[in-house]
């Protein structure tokens, strides 16, 4: 999903105050300490375990473009020795999501701008053949589990849980991969939008941002129950699509953030 759509107007001044006020937000996790535990496997498992976690915390946005990492705080944290946090730095940093400069440090990387239009493309190739797939075979089971999600939404809508909103979003989209009987296709996506996902997380605060993503995901499923597969694909295509009008706020906003 993309977070985002909605009038342009005033949608500047609303990104700004829900950027910043997830600075400080009291639903951020706070990141404390953690010793690993002693797994088999060696390094290799170790170093996946630090990159596992340190990719979740920079698309969610607990750690933002540009902040350093230490080697040795992240040792520190993990309780690991610094040769699988160093392999889990360079791992992260093939994926685009961390910079290492000789001499001058580690950061997290900022946000490409050139490069969200491509990944927005992926992404809709993706699911919206997975969508059309799904629409013309899908079976009453199908339906309910997307209900399902949509109803695990409107409960963390409710309880103003943006991090549960954001998990039954993921879900949403990995059912319509299921039950379109092509699943890998979700481990696809999920790999094309890295970049996405960080701004994603920036437009979520949104005012109203919310409820339009449960209103473009039950358009979804509204046409997948009637076996619309031309009109179940616009749906998609337009869920997907509503990120890049607020790239210029977003970053406008964060100008730090970008690149």
């Amino acid at each position: 999903m993309s977070y985002s759509g909605g009038d342009n107007h005033g949608r500047g001044e609303a990104m700004s105050e829900a950027v910043s006020s997830r600075e400080t937000g009291a639903g951020r996790r706070e990141r404390r300490p953690q010793r690993m535990a002693a797994v088999p496997g060696g390094r290799a498992t170790a170093a996946a375990m630090v990159q596992d976690e340190l990719r979740r915390e920079i698309l969610d946005m607990e750690l933002r473009p540009g902040a350093p990492l230490s080697e040795k705080e992240l040792t520190a944290r993990f309780g690991m020795s610094r040769t699988p946090v160093r392999e889990a730095l360079i791992r992260l940093k093939e994926e685009g999501l961390v910079e290492i400069f000789p001499q001058a440090g580690t950061f997290v990387a900022r946000i490409p701008v050139g490069a969200i239009p491509e990944a927005v493309f992926i992404r809709q190739a993706l699911e919206c053949a997975t969508v059309e797939l799904l629409a013309e075979r899908a079976s009453a089971e199908d339906v309910a589990r997307l209900d399902a999600t949509i109803a695990r939404q409107h409960e963390a809508f409710d309880a103003g849980d943006q991090e549960s909103f954001h998990r039954a979003d993921e879900a949403f989209h990995e059912a319509l991969a299921q039950g379109a009987g092509y699943p890998g296709v979700w481990k696809l996506a999920q790999a094309a939008k890295s970049q996405i996902d960080r701004c994603r997380r920036m437009t979520l605060p949104v005012p109203g941002r919310m409820e339009m993503v449960i209103r473009e995901h039950l358009a979804i499923v509204d046409e997948v129950r009637r076996h619309d597969t031309q009109a179940a694909i616009a749906a998609m295509r337009q869920h997907l699509g509503t990120l890049l009008p607020d790239l210029v706020h977003l970053q406008a906003s964060n100008p730090d953030y970008f690149v």
